[in-house]
């Protein structure tokens, strides 16, 4: 097997990739897909043996997903930046151009050594950043583009009603969520108090809000973590869409007439003001912030941010771990900082027995939900449009497996 620039990929990549990625000093900002893994010892040129911290049942997702393998001595040579700027793996695709943020080109890799992917279905494949979506649809419509991915449902709708063009709509594991700043990392406000954040919860209709908005197969979620993943509990207790009690509980707290805030998001903006019309009308005023996710989110690592309508995807690890260890472990983003939802997670983390990871999931999960930590919102679902010509079928993942792309 060789990477895309003929670098033959052997254990000394492994071993350099999970080594690399486990020292804190080169900053990885997801340590939840890593830092389980304490080192990695090469045995021989095509085994490796990979030191955990302890055991983590998890680890087979993990490697078989977001833990990606790079070339050491590329590595070595282009740093991080190159790796970005001109990435090189070992995959059915080669990256042949890339502009940053608007544009990549992808073409088969004649060499590549086969495995459970195939031989990619597509010999290039042309990926353009299209912000505005009545772009993106107007250049559908002229035949420059034959794939279109998390396309707004009512366009979906419209575009599946011409009878023209396929239109799949598959559920992702992502979630949606309302993170408040229980621990007061960005300094004293009202959502100190469980009750203001009870209160929020039962403010929103999200309901309402997926019958009108999101569609297509998501549903409501009552717990901080997706349905498809192992050991995430929905059987916890629910705030039902209760504007009375809202105002109850807030005026329970000191606060009769409600409150300002600043109330951050970076996508889906329909769904967030949605949010904070519902919040206004129980007397809480949210303060719009609208951020790319990047700038958005070393705030929130830095407890900047007393309020956020955020999404997870949990890299498509169908785990609990995946979400839970990111967001409630003590970590940059843990906006709970409790103790023992903490232990509860990293038990369960290391447990091997599943019935015992389960119940300790549970217990966390259910902690999380009755002190209102989190308002979990819904899961995602995803619209593709392809043209008639195109063979493709989506996963539940949210993934686009571009390897698999083929024509009719």
């Amino acid at each position: 097997m060789r990477f895309h620039n003929g670098e033959p990929f052997s254990a000394d990549d492994v071993v350099f990739t999970v080594n690399y990625m486990t020292d804190p000093a080169n900053g990885v900002k997801n340590m939840a897909n890593v830092g389980w893994m304490d080192h990695a010892e090469k045995v021989d040129d095509h085994i490796v043996r990979i030191i955990l911290k302890a055991p983590f049942p998890a680890a087979e997702e993990f490697l078989a997903g977001p833990v990606a393998m790079y070339p050491d001595e590329y590595y070595a040579e282009v740093g991080p930046s190159g790796m970005g700027l001109d990435p090189v793996g070992t995959g059915p695709f080669k990256v042949t151009a890339l502009e940053p943020g608007k544009h990549f080109v992808l073409e088969r890799f004649e060499a590549y050594f086969g495995g459970p992917k195939g031989m990619a279905g597509a010999g290039k494949v042309d990926i353009r950043t299209i912000p505005d979506t009545n772009t993106q649809i107007a250049e559908f419509f002229n035949g420059t583009l034959d794939f279109l991915w998390n396309v707004p449902a009512d366009q979906a709708g419209k575009l599946d009603a011409m009878g023209r063009y396929q239109v799949v709509n598959a559920p992702a594991m992502r979630v949606g969520y309302l993170t408040m700043d229980a621990a007061a990392r960005s300094g004293e406000t009202p959502l100190t108090d469980q009750r203001v954040r009870e209160a929020i919860y039962h403010a929103i209709d999200r309901q309402a809000i997926v019958d009108a908005l999101v569609k297509g197969s998501s549903t409501v979620i009552d717990t901080a973590c997706s349905p498809a993943q192992f050991a995430c509990d929905q059987s916890v207790e629910r705030y039902d869409f209760d504007p009375e009690r809202a105002r109850e509980l807030l005026a329970e707290a000191g606060y009769p007439e409600g409150f300002a805030i600043d109330f951050y998001a970076y996508r889906d903006r329909p769904y967030a003001e949605a949010i904070m019309g519902y919040l206004g009308k129980v007397g809480i005023t949210a303060k719009l912030n609208f951020m790319q996710y990047a700038a958005l989110r070393e705030k929130h690592r830095k407890g900047e941010i007393p309020m956020a309508f955020l999404t997870w995807g949990s890299n498509s690890v169908a785990d609990a771990s995946a979400i839970t260890s990111e967001f409630f472990t003590g970590g940059p983003q843990d906006d709970a900082r409790d103790p023992e939802v903490i232990d509860r997670i990293e038990t369960a983390d290391t447990t091997i027995d599943k019935e015992a990871r389960k119940a300790l999931y549970s217990g966390a999960l259910s902690r999380i939900t009755r002190d209102a930590y989190w308002v979990p919102l819904w899961s995602y679902n995803v619209n593709y449009v392809m043209s008639r010509e195109m063979a493709f079928a989506p996963t539940d993942d949210e993934l686009v497996r571009f390897y698999s792309f083929g024509w009719n």
